[in-house]
């Protein structure tokens, strides 16, 4: 055996490096396998891409040594203002309207642009000891047995650890190589994802508007500049990808609107299919999912990535509370109290999104109307209002103690 870890982590994106973190941080050995080279993470240019953090996964990277190296370009969201909308006629009259000030923990979340995250979270991986990371290694095999897992690799090397988790992706070779099935359907929709320049200041507010063949959401960053992500139908969506600079922005001007003055784009332009996926069991043998490969959902609420943080401060805390029990951390009892943790809540969320988005990418006007009432009626509700912003936030229901600010 090449290694021998207490946990294999398969995926270098962002959830599997920070599960890495918080788990050799609590004393565990990791290896970390990724397919793709080292130099793909490590890009110092803008290229348009950006997160929304909730308030919660702030303090999960906080907590893991990531965040005091990405605070000076962390945008805060003080306000997110969202309304229902049609191309060239602006926001609806009926809107809701968050407001930081009425949270006594802060701003809701920050946005911060991928190069930053990754480049962070590398650097904190190189020098945390316990973590060993393998770039440009694709996993062909995996077997489990009564004492831990095995995976192969591509060049016929072999990695050994008392347990495996898949941080792979929607389409996770790990869940499939474990049989794990998924349930799920398309939208239908696209995501066309750029970064524009405006000459107006958005003073921390993020928008959504919810056109008829999908939300746009438009998010801000540090300076004069926001992240878009606009859904359309898929073919209509191709066919706005494949125009020149200057089309996409007459394209997307009508949608957009005037309240920040001119804009131009900035970085590159990406698009994403939209879709549900949601992996049958979060666990198998010695095994277990986080982020998208245990759940893919729609971006309207912005809760992918933190949907996958919550995911990694629940098993870091279920397998650190194992060890210390001297329990075997790859066995059945031990990974059960993850899912149980954490499939009604993603179960919950995937249900959440997938009826807001059914419920708005429409122009049914009976529907349109009770949204905009809706809408209305939160806003004018302060209670219910703040009930909102906290589960945005991502303070509510049984939290894991990194997504408190607490150590493990």
């Amino acid at each position: 055996m090449k290694n021998t870890s207490d946990i294999l982590i398969v995926g270098g994106g962002l959830n599997g490096p920070a599960l890495a973190l918080a788990l050799a941080q609590t004393g565990h050995s990791v290896t970390v396998v990724d397919a793709l080279p080292r130099a793909d993470f490590e890009a110092e240019t803008f290229d348009g891409r950006g997160y929304a953090l909730a308030l919660a996964s702030q303090r999960l990277l906080d907590q893991i040594g990531v965040w005091s190296q990405v605070a000076e370009h962390a945008q805060p969201m003080l306000e997110i203002k969202a309304s229902d909308g049609h191309v060239g006629q602006g926001a609806a009259p009926f809107f809701v309207h968050f407001d930081q000030a009425e949270l006594e923990e802060g701003p809701m979340g920050y946005m911060l642009e991928d190069r930053y995250l990754r480049r962070a979270i590398l650097q904190a991986l190189d020098d945390t000891p316990g973590i060993t990371l393998i770039n440009q290694a694709r996993v062909v095999a995996q077997a489990s047995d009564p004492t831990g897992v095995t995976l192969t690799l591509e060049n016929g090397e072999s990695l050994r650890g008392h347990m495996l988790v898949g941080a792979d992706g929607r389409r996770s070779g790990t869940a499939t190589r474990a049989g794990i099935k998924r349930t799920g359907w398309d939208y239908g929709q696209t995501a066309l994802v750029c970064a524009i320049d405006h000459a107006e200041p958005h003073h921390g507010i993020a928008h959504q508007f919810f056109m008829p063949a999908g939300p746009l959401a438009i998010l801000p960053l540090p300076g004069n500049r926001s992240s878009i992500v606009w859904s359309e139908k898929t073919e209509l969506a191709a066919a706005i990808h494949a125009l020149a600079d200057s089309d996409y922005l007459m394209a997307l001007k009508p949608r957009f609107g005037d309240f920040l003055g001119d804009i131009s784009l900035a970085g590159k332009r990406f698009t994403y299919p939209l879709n549900l996926t949601i992996a049958n069991s979060f666990i198998a043998d010695r095994m277990a999912l986080v982020g998208d490969a245990a759940h893919g959902m729609h971006p309207i609420a912005g809760q992918g990535l933190n949907a996958g943080l919550r995911d990694i401060a629940a098993l870091a805390e279920v397998l650190t509370k194992a060890t210390r029990r001297g329990e075997d951390i790859g066995s059945e009892l031990v990974l059960a109290r993850y899912q149980q943790w954490r499939r009604f809540d993603t179960a919950t969320l995937a249900a959440s999104t997938d009826m807001v988005n059914r419920l708005f990418s429409n122009d049914n006007p009976l529907l349109r109307l009770g949204r905009d009432l809706g809408m209305g009626m939160v806003n004018a509700l302060p209670g219910l209002r703040r009930g909102f912003m906290r589960e945005a936030a991502g303070l509510t229901g049984d939290m894991p103690r990194l997504l408190k600010g607490e150590a493990i």
